[in-house]
């Protein structure tokens, strides 16, 4: 398949969490496919309009943002060095917890984890030099979002604002929602979800995803982290 950008991503393992994540969303990155909504009880709104918005990523979390392949560098290319740097990094284990970012809801560690914040870091910074730069359009478009100054170098010198210091792990579960409806959507996913998710939450490993023409994204190839010391 061909693919119009690239991100590192980490996507859980296959396993219960993975599975019921990719059927919330609608979406399984992995297999490339559709998939029904799990029956989860009343919610606000049906499932698919919850999670239209972070749909066409898949169950994941932000590593390195998606990016157009810079010239003279192929996905080949790309896979190997995320491979190579894979086998010399550490896997992070972190608890999760479901939280409210803005408008909307997703995972993230109960406590900082400033070994996740180095290996993010690292990835940015390592892989850099296959990341296009930005075109005009493209700068704009991310500042449509009020940037903070630090946010704003971020984004001449990486290519994305939450990057580095900005960096905030997260899996995302829904797209904004609606004040009233924050309550019980939380509250279905504590019930439904959050004993499917392993905590202590091993992240040890990192995925090459690619992003097709119709805008959604797949699964390439997972990387495990080498140096596996939770």
């Amino acid at each position: 398949m061909t693919y119009t950008r690239y991100a590192i991503y980490h996507t859980p393992a296959p396993g219960a969490f993975a599975a019921f994540g990719a059927a919330w969303l609608g979406w399984d990155a992995a297999r490339g496919v559709a998939v029904a909504a799990p029956d989860v009880g009343p919610l606000p709104r049906p499932v698919h309009e919850i999670t239209e918005r972070p749909r066409k990523y898949g169950l994941h979390a932000t590593i390195k943002a998606p990016f157009r392949l810079a010239e003279g560098c192929s996905e080949a290319d790309l896979d190997a060095a995320l491979a190579r740097f894979a086998a010399t990094q550490r896997a992070v284990s972190m608890e999760l917890e479901l939280a409210r970012l803005g408008g909307f809801l997703a995972l993230v560690p109960s406590e900082p984890c400033p070994a996740l914040r180095d290996l993010a870091a690292a990835v940015v910074r390592d892989l850099d030099g296959f990341r296009a730069p930005l075109t005009k359009a493209e700068l704009a478009r991310r500042r449509q979002k009020r940037l903070s100054p630090e946010q704003e170098q971020n984004l001449l010198d990486w290519g994305y604002p939450g990057v580095m210091d900005q960096f905030r792990f997260h899996i995302t579960l829904t797209g904004n929602l609606r004040r009233a409806e924050i309550a019980p959507v939380q509250e279905t996913l504590e019930t439904t979800l959050m004993p499917l998710v392993p905590n202590p939450y091993p992240l040890d490993s990192l995925t090459l995803c690619g992003e097709s023409p119709d805008g959604r994204f797949h699964e390439i190839r997972r990387h495990r982290l080498g140096l596996t010391v939770y």
